[in-house]
């Protein structure tokens, strides 16, 4: 199988909420630090309960996404995973396996971590996407949910 070309990674990764706010150039740095992987259907990529690594673009095939042994959801080409895992040595919260043969990238939490310190723009466009993201977040949940008491949950303005 052919590898995956820098140019499609730069656009995968484009789409990812937490890089939105990352240059071109930037973008380009982190699909270099990205790497190639094939994966056979019945693998599991991550397991739910274990320390999230890797933060995974999917290109071709599809994966199912499973909490407590249940499918919750199908994810394919285009979409991506695991992106919290970059920033915080947190438990994955479901498990991935693959239900077709799978070609996807990694980008490993070493890496972006390495990318974020030898960068300070880079992590201060990061901490602005999540700031977007949570806001945006705090907005849905307010909005399902208006008779929420703001002395129990707060909000952001």
């Amino acid at each position: 199988m052919a590898p995956i070309t820098q140019d499609l990674k730069v656009k995968a990764l484009q789409r990812t909420p937490l890089f939105s706010e990352l240059s071109k150039k930037d973008l380009t740095t982190l699909a270099r630090l990205s790497e190639d992987v094939q994966v056979k259907p019945g693998t599991a990529l991550c397991k739910e309960g274990q320390i999230g690594r890797e933060f995974f673009v999917i290109v071709d095939g599809q994966v199912d996404v499973l909490r407590n042994n249940k499918p919750v959801r199908r994810i394919g080409g285009d979409e991506f995973f695991g992106e919290i895992a970059l920033l915080e040595d947190v438990r994955r919260t479901a498990t991935v396996i693959a239900k077709t043969p799978v070609r996807a990238f990694i980008l490993t939490s070493q890496d972006f971590r390495q990318l974020v310190k030898d960068s300070p723009s880079v992590e201060r466009k990061v901490l602005t996407s999540l700031a977007h993201r949570l806001a945006e977040l705090s907005n849905e949940l307010l909005r399902r949910s208006p008779d929420l008491e703001q002395e129990q949950y707060g909000y952001f303005v």
